[in-house]
This record gives C-alpha cells, sequence and structure tokens, in this order.
C-alpha cells in the first residue's frame, strides 16, 4: 500500500460496513475489508472505491465465528499493508433467541464468538500496529455496539444482548490497555440499518420501533459512517465512549 493511513473494517461489504468504508476512503484511507459470503459485494465496492476516491483497497474473507483464525487473517492483511491505524468492529450477527424455544450452546457460542470475541482477538493482534500509529491523537478503534445492551435489554434476545453488553466492556477495558497511543470507543446505534429478513423486517414492526424515536424516522447507514469517522480522525480526546446514535430513543 502507500504512506496513506490504512482502515481495517470487518463485515465491510454491504449496509454499514460499505458506508463506514465508502466515508473513509473519502478522507483518503487505504483499506482493509472483511466479508464472510458477500464476495462480489466485496469486490464491486473495491472497484467504486478504487476508482471514485483513488484509495487501495483489499478485501477478504473472514469468518468471525473462528475467534483465532479471524485474528490471523486481519494481522497478515495488517502486516502486508505495512501499517494499520483505523480499527472498525462492524461485523455482527443479531436474531433474535426466545427462551421459550431453549437457547442452544451452540448458538449462543456463535454469537459471543462473532459479537465479541473476534473483536477481543482481532484488537489484541492488531494493538501493536494500532500503537504505532502516526495519527493525530494515535491509533483508533471503534465498535458497534448497541443501545439496547445498555442496561434496557429487549424482549427475546438475551444471547445477542449479552454479547454486545460483553463488547462494550472490552472497548471500555481497550480504552484503558491501549492508552496513551491508542484509543477505543463505540457506537451504539438504535437502529441505522433494518434487518434484512426475519424480526423487524416487516413494516409494521418497524412502525411500531419509530413511534418509540423521538425523531420518528430510522438512522441510516451514512449516520453511523461519519459518527466513525469523526471518533477515528477528528476528536482525538474521545476514549473509552459509548456513544448513543438513536433519534433520543434512549430518552423514550
Amino acid at each position: 500500500m502507500t504512506d496513506r493511513p490504512v482502515a481495517l473494517v470487518t463485515g465491510a461489504a454491504k449496509r454499514v460496513g460499505a458506508a463506514v468504508a465508502t466515508e473513509l476512503a473519502s478522507r483518503g484511507l487505504d483499506l482493509l475489508l472483511t466479508f464472510r459470503t458477500s464476495a462480489d459485494e466485496a469486490s464491486g465496492l473495491k472497484q467504486r472505491l478504487e476508482r471514485d476516491h483513488g484509495v487501495r483497497v483489499r478485501t477478504f474473507s473472514c469468518d468471525l465465528a473462528a475467534p483465532d483464525r479471524a485474528a490471523e487473517s486481519c494481522l497478515e492483511a495488517a502486516r502486508a499493508a505495512g501499517r494499520l491505524d483505523v480499527l472498525v468492529h462492524n461485523a455482527s450477527a443479531y436474531f433474535a433467541t426466545p427462551l421459550t424455544d431453549g437457547v442452544a450452546w451452540a448458538t449462543a457460542r456463535d454469537l459471543y464468538a462473532i459479537n465479541a470475541a473476534s473483536p477481543l482477538c482481532i484488537s489484541a493482534a492488531l494493538a501493536p500496529l494500532l500503537r504505532d500509529s502516526a495519527l493525530e491523537g494515535g491509533g483508533s478503534i471503534i465498535a458497534m455496539a448497541d443501545i439496547h445492551s445498555m442496561g434496557r435489554p429487549r424482549k427475546d434476545f438475551a444471547a445477542y444482548s449479552m454479547s454486545k453488553a460483553a463488547l462494550i466492556e472490552l472497548v471500555q477495558t481497550l480504552a484503558r490497555d491501549l492508552a496513551p497511543h491508542a484509543r477505543a470507543n463505540a457506537v451504539a446505534p438504535g437502529v441505522v440499518a433494518w434487518p434484512e429478513s426475519g424480526y423487524e423486517s416487516d413494516q409494521e414492526t418497524q412502525q411500531a420501533y419509530l413511534n418509540r424515536v423521538p425523531l420518528r424516522r430510522a438512522g441510516s447507514p451514512t449516520d453511523a459512517a461519519k459518527l466513525i469517522a469523526a471518533l477515528a480522525l477528528e476528536h482525538t480526546y474521545i476514549n473509552g465512549e459509548i456513544i448513543r446514535l438513536d433519534g433520543g430513543r434512549w430518552l423514550a
């Protein structure tokens, strides 16, 4: 790659991850983008970002259900790039696990692996590179959390909520462990992208949620992307914060 700053974004092929990649590319960062199954979308995004922004982009498959292998893949990519300045933990698994259906350990394990353990292992593997970042304010980790894992859990999402609560604790711990050479923060949406299928993919359920949002609308992937970029590149004295991006949903 070049002497430009480098960002690694997990789950970047589409939706919020693609918006984050696009925002960072527009600010002149080279990119390392992971995907699990969306190889075609990742390839198309790479071509667009290189064409439109003149940055270099590498995409690679990374299964966060296997935290050790995910960390190895990300470290290999960052070493090949020669540096790492920003790490965005965007990839996530989200689905309901009603207690009435029983919760299998394999299901809870996979949610924890993807949403918490892989961010931990990847952060630990990449910490030396982040500490060496030449960015003003040092290297930066930003994770995508969830307002409903901050003490206001949603019904039927016990396993998911536990995994995201663990991610929040990880971010605050990293903020201590990486300082003073790197920072860690999280963005906690209410909703910035509705699920494509399953729970909350229907209009009636979505409207019921929005009725409890003071702004009466959902956020967008771009809203999340701009906040993430600002935390990484502009607000260099913010560390260990979980910033709600919810249109006021927390107040209602």
